[in-house]
């Protein structure tokens, strides 16, 4: 069986997949974009070894910043998984509506032309987007994705089939109190010391292109390089976050067959049994 948990931030996604893998004997496969780096732990809300509870944690940690990887690596990588471990319950869980469609579904890669964008701004990126596909659902601060849209060969491609046998489990909440616990978790990442993790990361590592796009990161390198206060970067992460989630409902909901389940934050034992209770009829 493969469970994939998807979801907005803060919905609590970790938290079941460490208590349906613990249920099902399952190993845990991470499907958040930024987790895949050692070190990026406080600004990604990263599951520390104690939460793990023993839970087998793979595609977690197993690149330095400075080093590259992609969704296409992704899909390699978590394909070899799923066809290793096919006689094992599998928990797959995470944010990056991407990375969850390029592993379980038939999902292509087009060729991408050598067109050179750095003239023009990224507003009027998103207006060509926006004149290809008006529909896209790019975020107009992340330039490369929009410039890799626009040099990609076709522009219609089909809709990726599913691969695998799997059961889609989606958390979510109402919009205040998602927005709430987006605000408390970025108070909590400030209090935890992102500001120094952040620091050591580039005295470290330099300006690597994954502290430039990953939010809770780009945002404290501006206030670092004085361009804002800190204070307007911890607003700005906050922002940067609701606007985030809302992208990830957007992929979640038009990507993926997704059965959602609202989250019980007083008594989250609830939520865990309507899905177990979900995947009990679903297999009978």
């Amino acid at each position: 069986m493969i469970l994939c948990i998807v979801g907005p931030t803060g919905v609590g996604k970790t938290k079941l997949s460490i208590m349906l893998a613990k249920k099902y004997q399952a190993l845990i496969i991470n499907a958040d974009a930024c987790q895949i780096y050692k070190e990026l732990n406080i600004g990604t809300a990263k599951i520390n070894e104690e939460e793990k509870e023993g839970i087998e944690h793979f595609l977690l940690d197993i690149k330095k910043p400075n080093e590259d990887y992609s969704v296409f690596d992704y899909q390699k990588d978590a394909r070899y998984l799923l066809n290793k471990y096919k006689d094992r319950n599998i928990v797959i869980v995470g944010g990056t509506g991407l990375y969850v469609t390029a592993a379980l579904y038939d999902y292509k890669f087009s060729k991408l032309k050598d067109i050179d964008y750095s003239n023009y701004s990224n507003e009027e990126l998103y207006k060509m987007c926006q004149d290809i596909n008006p529909r896209h659902n790019l975020d107009i601060h992340n330039r490369r994705r929009l410039e890799n849209y626009l040099r990609r060969e076709e522009t219609d491609i089909p809709e990726p089939k599913l691969l695998y046998d799997v059961k889609f489990i989606g958390l979510t909440t109402d919009r205040p109190t998602l927005y709430q616990k987006i605000d408390a978790r970025v108070e909590k990442m400030f209090q935890d010391g992102l500001v120094k993790e952040v620091t050591d990361l580039l005295n470290k590592y330099g300006e690597v292109p994954i502290l430039k796009r990953a939010i809770g990161y780009k945002e404290i390198i501006k206030s670092l390089k004085g361009e804002i206060t800190l204070e307007e970067a911890k607003e700005l992460i906050k922002k940067n976050s609701r606007h985030y989630a809302k992208r990830q409902y957007t992929w979640f909901n038009n990507k993926m067959a997704v059965t959602w389940f609202s989250t019980d934050y007083q008594d989250f034992t609830k939520t865990y049994e309507q899905v177990v209770a979900y995947c009990k009829k679903d297999n009978q």
